[in-house]
């Protein structure tokens, strides 16, 4: 590890090209332009009290149906949201966006939170066996409950624990998927078992209208989780079940360290997880982030960093620094050249490591993990009333 605290640090060597931008703007751009999202519009974040960064900086971007979700919020009516995670590793920064909105659209208008943990897709799509996604599940749930979710409001469910109630929800859709469905949202399938998820995926999305009956509903996600919305507002249009289309709340991926790209918790590149300590964050940071500085002290001093490709200047901008005074301090002094790398890699370091204490001191410990999860579990009641709206209520024998 190198330390450049004082100067300016040199950009990867594996980099070929600087790259003008963080971000594939051609990705989100197709989303609002070829699969008819909406960007969010100035009234839109006007609406959402107290806006956090990521949706007043533009890292949420846009939408579906979010006019009646925040009508509905607005006038104090029944809003869930869902937000999910697939385990297939440590959760890291790149998590934090959409269970960062989640949390806030509870906290703003007490709405109802879902979250999915779908264990049998990861097992199915990835070279892990059942016991390390059991692993991974357990260490998932401990992140999501360090999120801070308020119980009363807050349902988890786990694809295999909760099955149940989850695979009848998911045959009923099934049958409304096709083949040609399938391949045209996700291309051709690897097994069976990943060509009958979206209907589990679906069944998540529908999971809040199923057991409280029709009501708005939204989706925090990256763009990449885009299809499985589409693929449940066509099944909700035909209008078999007593559900609506689910909306969605799109949000920008934070850049991987090395520059542009999503983080990934299942390869071996460089990321910060939820669990990584002060001294961790700063060695990663340090040693990976991609710089928008220049390549020597002198250079830097004339001509100035490009916060727009710095990697730790966009972790501040989407989430970790919420002062826009201080946020814009940052952006001019880096660009006049006052400010170096290092400076402003030291302040990146401070509030991410400081924002995981907090999230590390309300994440249960494994052996506690069981009692938590309790009060978010789905309740007798709840999943009756589910799997009544699919046909499979009282009166209904199991077997």
């Amino acid at each position: 590890m190198h330390d450049d605290t004082n100067t300016t640090d040199a950009r990867p060597t594996d980099q070929s090209a600087d790259p003008s931008t963080t971000e594939p703007p051609d990705e989100y751009d197709r989303l609002v332009g070829e699969f008819g999202a909406d960007p969010l519009t100035d009234d839109q974040r006007d609406r959402f009290p107290d806006a956090p960064p990521l949706i007043r900086r533009g890292r949420a971007y846009a939408g579906r149906d979010l006019d009646r979700f925040l009508a509905a919020a607005e006038a104090g009516e029944r809003v869930s949201v869902v937000t999910g995670v697939g385990p297939s590793g440590p959760m890291h920064l790149g998590h934090v966006v959409a269970f960062s909105l989640a949390r806030y659209l509870q906290a703003s208008f007490d709405a109802h939170v879902l979250v999915p943990l779908s264990d049998d897709e990861k097992y199915c799509t990835r070279e892990q066996t059942l016991a390390e996604t059991r692993a991974y599940t357990r260490e998932n749930l401990r992140d999501v409950l360090g999120f801070g979710f308020d119980p009363d409001l807050t349902t988890v469910v786990v694809d295999t624990a909760d099955a149940d109630v989850l695979y009848p929800l998911a045959t009923a859709l099934a049958k409304d998927v096709t083949p040609a469905t399938y391949e045209a949202v996700y291309g051709a399938a690897e097994n069976v078992g990943a060509s009958f998820y979206p209907a589990m995926q679906a069944a998540h999305l529908l999971l809040p209208q199923f057991v409280d009956g029709p009501h708005p509903t939204t989706v925090p996600i990256a763009v990449d989780q885009d299809p499985h919305v589409r693929l449940a507002r066509d099944l909700a249009a035909k209008e078999r079940f007593p559900v609506t289309k689910p909306g969605a709340l799109l949000a920008k991926f934070l850049p991987a360290l090395s520059g542009p790209g999503k983080m990934n918790s299942s390869d071996d590149a460089p990321r910060i997880d939820l669990t990584a300590d002060r001294e961790t964050v700063r060695e990663v940071l340090m040693e990976h982030a991609y710089s928008g500085g220049r390549d020597s002290l002198d250079a830097h001093r004339e001509h100035g960093g490009d916060p727009a490709v710095d990697v730790a200047f966009q972790y501040l901008r989407a989430v970790f620094e919420p002062d826009d005074s201080v946020l814009g301090r940052l952006d001019r002094e880096y660009r006049s050249g006052e400010l170096l790398t290092g400076e402003l890699k030291d302040h990146a370091v401070d509030r991410i490591a400081t924002f995981l204490e907090a999230h590390q001191s309300r994440r249960p410990s494994d052996d506690a993990l069981d009692d938590a999860l309790e009060p978010y579990r789905l309740t007798d009641a709840e999943r009756e009333r589910a799997l009544a709206a699919v046909g499979l209520g009282p009166g209904v024998r199991p077997v």
